[in-house]
């Protein structure tokens, strides 16, 4: 009896050469010896078929960042970082990836979300020539890799929109390898590079525009050492929406409409008009992990991360906007419980071990412990109620102060220090409108990249860089701005 469904599809050759016929591997043999396919041995390690029909740009994306080992800094499955298709949400909704596939503009702003560096172009923007020097400078190297977004029908293929990764080139035959991450209906395959410019130079009809190519390099260091913000869903969820809008357009116009003539009124200004739904704006990020024995030491890489957060974490307590901070939260006696702040926590980290974001949490039995750990810090422990299951976690939030009683230092469930590098990381324009040219003065220096240490100057830089994609994403207008955002 016949099986519905389809098995594969047969290249349609010319123009397509298949990578693993006679002619395919002479190709690359060719240009194996004139060292243009070096970038290839990276991406093939690394090489997955796309998990559903429609997530062609969401398993490009994944293949070039596992290359280029970029660390995503949240847990996949188990106890382990790894870019996955599933994690890929932060510009569009899975659900709509699977439904309608995903454009050029949103698989960008992936890539800049993940904290690689990018460099996107549409074929509107560049030429033929610039696209085969950027094939050439991405197929000598390990350290770039290249994703093209074409037409499948310029290619005498079946389907339409497609993205892929480029895997070489051989400079002699002008002839590029598309490893097409489809792998159920094509093979990996060698098209003329001219023709892939052509399935380029083609128009989206969900969005007008041109399709492209980008580019996709490691960042200098890991971005999100400490504060990592994650923007999960924000152009449909509506929490993101009203905190874009508060730091980006409410605290402007607060600052300049009020009077403010200290640093301390502006602080007060800004942390009295927050959002009810702030707190979940800033993950707590802390290293998670699931218990499995009460004495189970941390491992190498645990302590060496924590390590790192106690420097930046120092670094932010030594600034002077940190100081007036927590000046101004200690005399209006705002406090709050530790114990409601540390029971989102373990939420959060179940919803990371879990690696799904649909799952309902409830935690128990949460309570800190001071010095519980290897390194300083605070031990956030809980027990995970999901289904009728549990599971027992445990947070190691790393501080030097944080008290588990209600008292002075549990002044604010994010932290002072959060909240300290939240402002940091508001554009300089933020406080422009202050009116008192003296305090104007004040607040530029409180805020001045160039007092900060190189490390905390990096955590701020990547929050802010978050911001602007967050207020990109709001704005939808990833479609028109490609580039990397404006510190």
């Amino acid at each position: 009896m016949a099986t519905a469904g389809l098995y594969r599809r047969s290249l349609p050759s010319p123009p397509a050469i298949d990578f693993s016929s006679a002619e395919g591997k002479k190709i690359f043999s060719e240009a194996l010896q004139k060292g243009t396919v070096e970038g290839f041995f990276r991406l093939i390690s690394y090489f997955q078929t796309q998990s559903e029909p429609a997530y062609c740009g969401l398993a490009s994306l994944s293949v070039v960042l596992n290359a280029l080992s970029i660390d995503p800094g949240r847990k996949w499955k188990g106890p382990w970082r790894w870019f996955n298709e599933s994690m890929l949400d932060c510009c569009e909704p899975l659900e709509v990836v699977k439904a309608k596939g995903i454009s050029f503009g949103k698989v960008v702003c992936l890539a800049h979300c993940t904290g690689a560096k990018v460099e996107a172009f549409r074929t509107n923007q560049t030429t033929i020539d610039d696209f085969r020097n950027f094939v050439m400078k991405c197929s000598s190297s390990e350290n770039c890799h290249m994703i093209s977004s074409y037409d499948r029908g310029v290619f005498k293929q079946t389907g339409s929109d497609h993205f892929s990764p480029i895997g070489g080139y051989n400079a002699e035959r002008d002839m590029a390898l598309i490893l097409d991450v489809a792998r159920f209906k094509y093979p990996p395959h060698w098209v003329p590079l001219k023709l892939l410019w052509e399935a380029m130079d083609s128009i989206d009809q969900s969005t007008g525009k041109r399709r492209g190519f980008m580019l996709i390099s490691r960042p200098h260091r890991e971005p999100g050492l400490l504060y990592t913000l994650y923007i999960k869903q924000c152009c449909k969820d509506e929490s993101w929406v009203n905190i874009a809008k508060y730091l980006k357009e409410d605290v402007p116009r607060l600052v300049s409409s009020q009077h403010v003539d200290s640093v301390e009124k502006i602080i007060s200004v800004v942390f009295k008009s927050l959002p009810s739904n702030f707190n979940t704006f800033i993950r707590w990020v802390a290293e998670i992990r699931i218990t499995e024995n009460a004495k189970e030491n941390l491992s190498a890489e645990e302590k060496s991360r924590l390590n790192l957060k106690q420097v930046v974490l120092k670094e932010v307590h030594e600034t002077e906007l940190f100081k007036h901070i927590s000046k101004f939260l200690s005399s209006v006696g705002y406090e709050d419980s530790m114990t409601f702040a540390a029971a989102k926590a373990c939420c959060q980290g179940a919803e990371i071990l879990s690696g799904c974001s649909s799952i309902e949490f409830c935690c128990r039995e949460v309570k800190c412990v001071n010095g519980a750990v290897e390194v300083e810090g605070t031990l956030v422990t809980g027990v995970v109620v999901c289904d009728g299951s549990e599971q027992n976690v445990d947070l190691l939030v790393p501080s030097t102060h944080i008290d588990c009683e209600y008292g002075p230092e549990a002044t604010y469930p994010a932290g002072n220090d959060l909240f300290t590098v939240l402002l940091l990381a508001l554009p300089p324009q933020t406080w422009s409108g202050i009116k008192d040219q003296a305090l104007l003065n004040e607040m530029k220096q409180l805020i001045s990249m160039a007092f900060l240490p190189t490390m905390l100057q990096e955590e701020v830089l990547h929050l802010r860089r978050q911001l602007q994609l967050l207020k990109r994403c709001q704005e939808n207008k990833e479609e028109e701005d490609l580039a990397a955002p404006a510190y």
